[in-house]
């Protein structure tokens, strides 16, 4: 038995994903299957770092040390080849407070950015929350049912005057594409070509799956790397998501200065006590675990296929990857985003994120979270069917 088919009950823990399914779906009994966290405990690791942090019993102003950055620089080193300085790296609770702070820092409002759509949508909230104008380079689907990106289309939108930042996600969300190296390096020069700043949202970059490869976009060339800010964080790959800790790592010294000013304006200078205690052991003793959970993913990957095929084969799943989320072809049902909505709510009692609010591209896709217990996650399949499955 894995440690990972351990069943925990995450309710009265204030849990987004379980706690307050009435106040986001407007039903109580669902099973959650949306949010990108797991419901698997961190390594033992962590788990013994914070014990021993709390066990101290002074929780002072922290500063990111010297220990942490070690344990950063080791990390990205043995796990993605590639060598980073520690003058690169700068903190936020998270990415998506990165995202708002680059913006600010980088851009003006008459300014725009692009982003590729369907994409993690605080990509282009955070935009336009800034009152910036969005651009849209809506990625392909190829009949092997494969995201790609329309390389002239994205000319065209960062050679426009007023396009000053591209925010890519890499490996996509909720897609699962782990980029190449070709199509990064073309990414990179058209960015430098049109005098556009790349902002890289990496924070699934530890999930790999099926053998496949990650390439940071900012370890091809350093003229790349001078132009790009590369965002990572544990959260994603050690469950470490509410102790709000990740790490921006900006190689030219300009650009980090500009985006500094902009946290001492918002008077975000620094990470929780517990997040660096957290993200210190994770990167120095959570490989193992890690291992072991991708193992696991994969697994649960290959019974959602099957599942599905035999069960709902209409339905087309895309090939992950990366991440532990599934982006779910259900266009063949003909229904609605809301339509959909409804049935999954009050048929089958699960809540999955519908494609629609990744972008107008993903209408007719949902996208799901298996990153739980084999059994929760044939209860999720179950309901799935009830859902959709005309009887």
């Amino acid at each position: 038995m894995s440690r990972f088919d351990q069943l925990i009950n995450r309710k009265n823990t204030s849990s987004v994903k379980w706690d307050y399914s009435k106040k986001l779906f407007g039903v109580d009994d669902v099973l959650p299957m949306w949010v990108a966290d797991m419901d698997f405990k961190a390594p033992e690791e962590v788990i013994n770092a914070l014990h021993a942090r709390i066990d101290h019993g002074i929780f002072g102003y922290t500063m990111p040390g010297k220990s942490m950055e070690e344990a950063i620089i080791q990390w990205v080193e043995k796990r993605h080849h590639w060598k980073v300085d520690s003058r690169w790296m700068t903190y936020s609770p998270g990415i998506v407070t990165a995202l708002s702070l680059a913006i600010s820092a980088y851009t003006d409002p008459t300014d725009k950015i692009v982003v590729q759509s369907p994409v993690y949508y605080p990509f282009f909230e955070m935009a336009k929350k800034h009152k910036r104008d969005v651009l849209y380079n809506e990625l392909h689907l190829t009949e092997q049912h494969r995201y790609e990106i329309d390389f002239e289309d994205l000319e065209i939108k960062l050679s426009q005057p007023e396009t000053t930042m591209f925010i890519l996600c890499n490996p996509h969300n909720p897609g699962g594409r782990v980029w190449s190296k070709d199509e990064l390096l073309q990414i990179g020069e058209l960015c430098l070509k049109h005098h556009v700043l790349l902002i890289s949202d990496d924070i699934h970059s530890d999930l790999l799956l099926f053998q496949h490869e990650y390439t940071p976009i900012a370890s091809l060339r350093e003229d790349i790397a001078r132009n790009t800010i590369t965002c990572i964080a544990p959260s994603k790959t050690f469950n470490l998501a509410g102790l709000q800790a990740s790490v921006l790592l900006i190689p030219d010294e300009s650009l980090k200065k500009k985006y500094i000013e902009a946290q001492q304006l918002y008077g975000l200078m620094t990470l929780n006590t517990l997040g660096t205690e957290a993200m210190e052991a994770a990167y120095r003793h959570g490989e193992a675990w890690l291992d072991e959970l991708i193992v696991y993913i994969e697994e649960n990957v290959t019974i959602v296929k099957e599942y599905l095929a035999e069960q709902l084969p209409h339905i087309r799943v895309m090939d992950p990857e990366s991440t532990y989320l599934l982006w779910l072809d259900v266009r063949s049902f003909n229904k609605t985003d809301d339509e959909l909505k409804k049935l999954l709510l009050h048929k089958g009692q699960l809540a999955l994120e519908p494609g629609s609010k990744f972008g107008q591209n993903g209408a007719g896709f949902l996208r799901m979270n298996i990153a739980c217990p084999k059994e929760t996650l044939h209860q999720g399949l179950i309901r799935l069917v009830t859902a959709l499955k005309d009887k």
